[in-house]
């Protein structure tokens, strides 16, 4: 895409009704009919090159829908979590987008292109400044991967804030061509106490995603910022333990504390992941 096709596909995106169509989108995702559902997974699979081998099931008549395709479980061992006591594990197959240091609350997006840690977090506060100059990785996930989100480290649940936002799509041209894109889209922030301390998880919406749910609310609703609190050992989860899921592909941003982590020297931008392997190792606080 030269750059003349690269400004009009971003115009496009600003002028479409983008909740509209992903409103419909969902509703086509969702519908039982067996021939369309059939097809639907059928024809993403050809254009996707979807391996169902991994799947619990490869058979099309155990999904009811196309969502439950999209967001299917996976054989048990197929995605090994790595059990050493200090790794850090990747929360999600997909792409590594960018990841580094948090330069003075600021997290890179793209050349000549970031956003605030505030921003993504949807309020300047005390937790946001725990992340000032600490560490983040931005992990895309593509139609074709799978689609479930896991913890990179045991964690306490502390706090989520569901942001209502625009549903921009999530790709190499709109990350370079449209300003804290991540900290524009609908999203939801996860705040974890972790033995690496505060690490924060944020599931990052995009066009035509159908939603995104956690493991102890559901689906997500568009609505209003919602930020809810929860109490001590209400949510538990350990390392590798499925968080959430998009019914549709979309991005995971993951925040740590200055110095509590390095990352593990094979990962840089364009480097594929895969759920529970090595990200890095964390030193323990406290």
């Amino acid at each position: 895409m030269n750059n003349l096709q690269s400004e009009w596909f971003v115009a496009l995106q600003r002028l479409v009704p983008q909740h509209g169509l992903s409103r419909l989108g969902s509703r086509l995702a969702e519908a039982t009919t067996p021939w369309l559902k059939n097809a639907l997974i059928k024809q993403f699979i050809r254009t996707y090159d979807v391996n169902l081998d991994e799947a619990v099931s490869s058979d099309l008549s155990d999904y009811p829908h196309f969502n439950a395709f999209f967001t299917r479980t996976l054989k048990e061992g197929v995605r090994p979590v790595d059990q050493s006591n200090t790794s850090l594990v990747c929360p999600a197959d997909g792409t590594v987008s960018q990841l580094g240091s948090i330069e003075a609350g600021n997290i890179f997006q793209a050349k000549g292109k970031s956003f605030s840690v505030g921003s993504l977090l949807g309020e300047s506060d005390s937790d946001s400044q725990r992340f000032m100059n600490g560490s983040f990785i931005t992990t895309y996930l593509s139609p074709s991967d799978y689609h479930r989100v896991h913890m990179p480290v045991d964690g306490e649940l502390l706090y989520t804030r569901y942001i209502p936002g625009k549903l921009f799509s999530v790709n190499d041209t709109t990350t370079q061509y449209i300003d804290g894109l991540f900290a524009k889209n609908e999203r939801l922030v996860c705040l974890f106490d972790t033995p690496v301390g505060r690490c924060a998880v944020i599931l990052v919406g995009a066009m035509m995603v159908a939603g995104i749910e956690s493991v102890w609310h559901g689906h997500y609703q568009p609505g209003e910022v919602t930020t809810n609190q929860f109490n001590s050992g209400q949510v538990l989860l350990e390392k590798g333990e499925e968080l959430g899921q998009f019914k549709f592909g979309s991005t995971v941003v993951l925040l740590f504390e200055p110095e509590s982590m390095i990352w593990d020297p094979q990962y840089q931008p364009g480097t594929i992941t895969q759920m529970g392997a090595v990200l890095g190792k964390y030193k323990a606080v406290g």
